[in-house]
């Protein structure tokens, strides 16, 4: 059944498909007025916001990068090693204001919030999380696309394959990322945390995510021609825009607002478009 369900992956992934990589097409002020909400509606945990030195990041964040190996198989040294160097052990920007550790950007099946930083180009557009935890869960959903598939194969305490498999499978672009990975992992001594696991174990593990990465695959995408609802009904969100007001604008509640847009919370994000006619 693995190797089955492996050999569609790799049939299907016959490009690479670096989703960290996103041009943004927003201007600098509404970029700006975009973080600025973001930072408001987050002043409370900014304004007690801890420093970590590398030590205390590791203790903090050691338990859920296990959990998400044992669930996974991603090596916790990996996460931790990755969480360490992407956020500057939790200094970042994207880390104090977004809650993000892992340079995650936006994708086309993203629907959270985002938050506008300069990186490979202008005004690219991250990831908002609730809660460092939600960073650290999504970054092992992140990895569950066809390009790093094959990882998945490595054992759960490979940290040195999963450093350069990371690197050829687009999840960044500096040359040396490998090996900046391997030697922060080396200095904080990470890899106590990983742990060996056994051939049907691994077996078990392997065909449970390589399964979910062959379901996400399979999934029909959301803005085909067939789906895609005519300009009359699409609301393009603007500066000060909720959904209440968006709503009472339109004539429907909140409920069936989201319900149409597919949405679990009440998040939105400048430029972001809405179905408002059932």
């Amino acid at each position: 059944m693995r190797k089955i369900i492996y050999l569609f992956i790799a049939v299907a992934c016959f490009s690479s498909c670096s989703a960290r990589k996103k041009t943004s097409t927003v201007s600098n002020r509404d970029a700006r007025r975009n973080n600025n909400s973001i930072q408001k509606a987050n002043k409370d945990a900014v304004a007690n916001y801890k420093s970590y030195t590398s030590l205390e990041y590791i203790e903090r964040f050691k338990a859920i990068a296990i959990q998400e190996m044992n669930q996974y198989g991603i090596p916790a040294s990996i996460t931790l090693g990755q969480g360490l160097f992407e956020s500057g052990a939790g200094s970042s920007d994207l880390a104090k204001y977004a809650n993000n550790h892992f340079g995650i950007k936006c994708t086309s099946d993203w629907t959270g919030k985002s938050y506008y930083k300069d990186d490979d180009n202008v005004n690219d557009c991250f990831r908002v999380y609730d809660n460092p935890e939600d960073s650290f869960r999504d970054h092992s959903n992140f990895l569950k696309r066809k390009n790093y598939a094959k990882l998945f194969e490595l054992d759960k305490d490979d940290y040195k394959g999963w450093a350069y498999g990371l690197k050829k499978a687009g999840y960044a672009t500096n040359p040396n990322y490998p090996q900046l990975l391997i030697n922060i992992i080396e200095k904080y001594n990470l890899a106590q945390y990983d742990r060996p696991e056994g051939e049907i174990a691994k077996i078990k593990r392997e065909d449970r995510v390589l399964a979910q990465i062959n379901n996400n695959i399979n999934k029909p995408a959301q803005d085909t021609l067939s789906k895609t609802p005519p300009d009359d009904k699409i609301y393009t969100v603007k500066q000060g825009d909720t959904l209440y007001n968006i709503s009472k604008r339109f004539g429907i509640t909140v409920d069936d607002l989201k319900a149409l847009n597919s949405m679990s919370d009440n998040g939105i994000k400048i430029g972001q478009k809405l179905v408002v006619v059932k």
